[in-house]
């Protein structure tokens, strides 16, 4: 069995494991930037990777962030060979989200955490869809929600919208309210400032009608993507099409049920299945996806996999 580095890189922290046979380690580094260069910053991991010692013969490398232009493995695997490294697969990380929950198989995985990211896979077609940053879309993430609570939380400070208990949790943490926009507005930690209030709106939805309809809201864009991206690839006239949900946003119960519901509503033959995966099992999987796979054309490789 050939020894893997699988690495998880992230905005919020970096994860690392290797696998020697039945043997594991796992260990975490600092998260990466996507607003600066990739390559230096993952060439920095895997340095580190080698300092702690032993040898590896493939990596693979799931990166937040990652585009066409800075998707260099040859650069990366020059690195890696520290290790002993003789082949690199690098990708998006919802190319290993979707591994680490549905493995090189037919369906769509959707990801909501901080942001959200769905991908399907066909026979021959992989479609992304969403995954656009906060500024341009993540419809259904734990900021979406986050957003639709101030924003809420304003209309009814205006006169705009009906009144909501959301009020009292943000204005503890803005006791003048009409100066937390200034105050959002020059924190670099806003993104996942305001993705912590979709924690309080889960909550409260059981109580609260506002709370409510951002939830439900949620989990309708949730579907709607799901449902997008198996009717690009084919796969919506499967018999049983496979969905995988996972991330933070799916432990409220509201919004697993409510996405549920909505996404059997237009594919009743879906086999739903909420849950958690490990992006690093994804990771690991890298290596082994073959010409074969519709996912092949969604990674770059560097070096050579036995057959």
């Amino acid at each position: 069995m050939s020894s893997v580095l699988a690495i998880d890189a992230g905005q919020t922290g970096t994860k690392l494991r290797h696998l020697d046979g039945e043997t594991a380690r796992e260990w975490q580094s600092p998260g990466i930037r996507t607003d600066l260069p990739l390559v230096p910053q993952l060439t920095r991991v895997l340095d580190d990777a080698a300092l702690r010692g032993g040898r590896v013969e493939l990596v693979g490398i799931g990166v937040s962030g990652l585009t066409d232009g800075a998707a260099d493995a040859h650069a990366l695997l020059g690195t890696a060979a520290r290790l002993g490294a003789r082949s690199l697969s690098l990708a998006h990380d919802s190319i290993t989200a979707y591994l680490g929950a549905l493995g090189d198989s037919r369906g769509a995985v959707v990801a909501s955490g901080t942001g959200v990211v769905t991908l399907a896979v066909g026979v021959r077609d992989v479609a992304r869809v969403d995954g656009w940053g906060n500024i341009m879309g993540d419809a259904g993430s734990g900021y979406w929600i986050g957003r639709a609570a101030l924003d809420a939380v304003m209309r009814a400070h205006d006169g705009r919208g009906p009144a909501t208990a959301l009020t009292d949790v943000v204005g503890a943490d803005f006791p003048r309210l009409e100066d937390a926009y200034i105050e959002l507005q020059g924190d670099d930690d806003r993104v996942r400032r305001v993705a912590r209030y979709s924690r309080t709106v889960a909550e409260l939805a059981s109580t609260d009608t506002v709370a409510a309809r951002i939830i439900d809201s949620a989990a309708a864009e949730l579907a709607h993507s799901v449902a997008t991206g198996l009717g690009r690839v084919g796969e919506h006239e499967s018999e049983a099409p496979q969905v995988r949900a996972i991330g933070g946003v799916f432990r409220s119960r509201r919004l697993a049920d409510a996405f549920e519901h909505a996404l059997l509503g237009r594919l009743p033959g879906a086999r739903v299945l909420i849950g958690t995966a490990d992006p690093l099992d994804g990771a690991a999987r890298l290596p082994g996806v073959g010409d074969h796979s519709a996912l092949r054309a969604r990674l770059v490789r560097a070096g050579a996999v036995a057959a």
